[in-house]
């Protein structure tokens, strides 16, 4: 991508793609769905059989999403005055009457925007090889969607995407930030994220340097990260996308220790990571000990765990190292320095930070790995208005409060048919993290009662007289409230 396509070209450009409905939807009707969930598997065969037709699309659709050659004389129809450009900036490469793509463009999209993404070609199409160089600049992944479904979603001031890679999470950011500073240490990323922001009319505050350092000084209303996480030696052929060159889980350490310091009163810190499971040392203590040292609240959610041999195994396929002849010899080396370093397992979860100023930070860290509704960022707005508001009500004023029940719990009884009294009760939540909890018949009462006319409190005292209960201390009727408040089955 040298020289960078001059800006009169990314305007021609960005018209082209949109009248050629080079878009997230055309793309889809161009593939099929049998086409289009085959390239979700890498396969590209259905899909290059299904858009033979010579349309605009369809040539975009195999040069850049498919990664096929196309016809000069057809790529000059869907892309006008544009060809020899794109050539001259490194992103066509062009063979008498052939042209193939050297960069990928793909059309991405949310409920409300449509965009494209400009990053490196997609590695292992149709099984072929996919070691890739160590700046490789990764496209849309499945960390780079969850990362934008668990970002908070609120207007705000300034944010910062730490480790932009293509620009994904910026674009996000800029729909609802006045400004958005995104950073990068691989150089050749944010050339393509200058290009990426270029075809969306997105401003971006693109700079080079690792982790914190070009935003030295700064603050922000909101930070996202998915940073380089893979736990390893720290050592060997590295990919910048994956790789920081710091042994275990030192990166995300240093990424939440960084993200809490530069927030503003109120901000949130959002990051993916992985974390170690060390032997003798619960992963509560460890990434608690890390966001204790904060002072921020926090939500920390662990989504599954892999063995030492599934982590090594995922990793060395994903750089292509498990068609390679050394490919055992690099297995045994992690797997020993796993075993040196007392790792027995990774952790793959997301954190959630807010500076709330308050002198005794609530944390929640939980492991959590069933299916959830996305996208969660309300989910997280929400976890941040019920901690704040916990924090502030005393046990008499969480009492006095009118408490509604969630409109998307529902009650399971759970016993034999025709039994008087079930064996269990269950308060289940259909919607964002999808809890579940078992309750007794006081709090399935308390549940089923609150809805907006009486407080806590009353509804508990009622109960009590009809269940010729013994009066209960108010410091346990209030921790009974809290708990469900907590979890988001009682809302204000």
């Amino acid at each position: 991508m040298e020289p960078p396509l001059h800006d009169e070209h990314v305007g021609a450009l960005r018209e082209a793609l949109d009248a050629a409905g080079y878009l997230l939807e055309g793309v889809a009707e161009a593939l099929g769905r049998t086409g289009h969930s085959a390239l979700a598997r890498n396969e590209t065969t259905p899909g290059l059989r299904a858009t033979k037709g010579g349309s605009p699309v369809e040539t975009l659709t195999r040069l850049w999403a498919l990664q096929a050659p196309v016809d000069a004389r057809d790529l000059d129809a869907a892309l006008p005055g544009l060809t020899g450009p794109l050539e001259a900036a490194g992103m066509l490469q062009r063979v008498g009457s052939v042209v193939r793509a050297l960069v990928d463009i793909r059309p991405y999209a949310d409920d409300d925007h449509d965009w494209w993404v400009v990053s490196d070609l997609t590695p292992g199409l149709d099984g072929t090889p996919n070691r890739v160089p160590a700046d490789h600049v990764l496209g849309i992944s499945s960390a780079s969607t969850s990362l934008a479904q668990l970002t908070v979603r609120r207007p705000v001031e300034r944010a910062l995407d730490l480790g932009t890679g293509c620009g994904v999470q910026a674009l996000h950011l800029a729909t609802h930030a006045d400004r958005v500073v995104a950073t990068d240490v691989n150089p050749r990323a944010l050339r393509m994220a200058h290009l990426t922001a270029g075809l969306n009319g997105v401003p971006l505050d693109l700079r080079q340097g690792s982790l914190f350092d070009p935003v030295a000084g700064e603050e922000f209303d909101l930070v996202v990260s998915n940073p380089p996480f893979v736990v390893s030696p720290g050592t060997g052929d590295l990919l910048t996308y994956r790789d920081s060159g710091l042994a275990g889980d030192e990166m995300v350490r240093r990424v939440v220790a960084g993200a809490a310091a530069c927030l503003r009163p109120g901000g949130v810190a959002q990051v993916l990571a992985n974390w170690v499971h060390a032997a003798g040392e619960p992963w509560e203590e460890r990434v608690g000990g890390w966001v204790a040292a904060t002072g921020c609240d926090a939500w920390v959610v662990q989504r599954e765990v892999a063995d030492v041999a599934q982590y090594v195994e995922l990793w060395l396929r994903d750089a292509g190292l498990d068609r390679e002849p050394a490919y055992t010899q690099r297995y045994d080396a992690w797997a020993t320095w796993f075993d040196h370093e007392g790792i027995e397992g990774v952790g793959f979860g997301w954190l959630a930070l807010r500076r709330s100023g308050r002198e005794a930070p609530l944390v929640r860290l939980e492991p959590w790995p069933y299916e959830v509704e996305q996208p969660l960022g309300p989910e997280i707005a929400a976890w941040e208005r019920r901690t704040e508001l916990l924090a502030q009500l005393a046990d008499d004023q969480v009492l006095s409060v009118r408490w509604r029940i969630r409109p998307d719990v529902q009650q399971e009884s759970i016993g034999p048919p025709g039994a008087p009294d079930p064996e269990r009760i269950v308060l289940r939540q259909q919607r964002g993290m999808r809890r579940a909890r078992q309750v007794d018949t006081v709090g399935a009462a308390l549940a089923g009662a609150s809805d907006g006319d009486l407080s806590a409190g009353q509804i508990l005292a009622a109960v009590a007289s009809l269940l010729e209960l013994p009066p209960q201390p108010p410091g346990d009727q209030a921790e009974l409230v809290r708990s469900l408040v907590a979890e988001g089955f009682l809302v204000p």
